[in-house]
């Protein structure tokens, strides 16, 4: 059964207009929590491989048509309990590689049926205000300015 483990390693990939319209997603098993694509990496992935992947996965666009930047930074973080289930017994943090895609325009996306409700474009401050999760919230906020510590 340990292969069915994830694994604490993620990708988060905030993707954007040149104008900082954000896109979010709104979690099926969460509704009402929204976020960017984010994801595991899977045996064998880098985090780049990981980033393409779970964008293809979570909005049917191809990450190598747009401009895909890799922050060269990551978080690590306490899994919330409600999801721990998912990993090995004992792993409590994560780490998270942080990326953003730049599309010219909002434009559509096809959600992962199970996965995800739905999704908004907003400006960067209201998208991170809208975010559960804080690195995201903190990745959201790094487009309207000069990045602070961390992510």
């Amino acid at each position: 059964m340990h292969q069915s483990y994830k694994q604490p390693v993620s990708v988060l990939v905030v993707i954007h207009t040149v104008d900082a319209q954000v896109l979010l997603l709104e979690r099926a098993d969460r509704p009402g929590w929204w976020q960017s694509v984010t994801g595991s990496q899977d045996d064998g992935e880098t985090p780049l491989q990981t980033a393409i992947r779970e964008v293809a996965e979570e909005t049917g666009l191809d990450a190598r048509d747009y401009p895909l930047d890799d922050w060269a930074c990551t978080n690590t973080y306490e899994i919330y309990p409600h999801w721990r289930h998912r990993y090995a017994p004992g792993v409590t943090t994560n780490t998270e590689h942080v990326f953003s895609l730049v599309l010219p325009a909002p434009q559509a996306v096809t959600v992962a049926p199970g996965e995800h409700l739905g999704y908004l474009w907003l400006p960067a401050e209201a998208a991170a205000q809208k975010c559960f999760s804080p690195s995201n919230a903190a990745a959201i906020r790094r487009l309207l300015g000069p990045a602070g510590s961390g992510c």
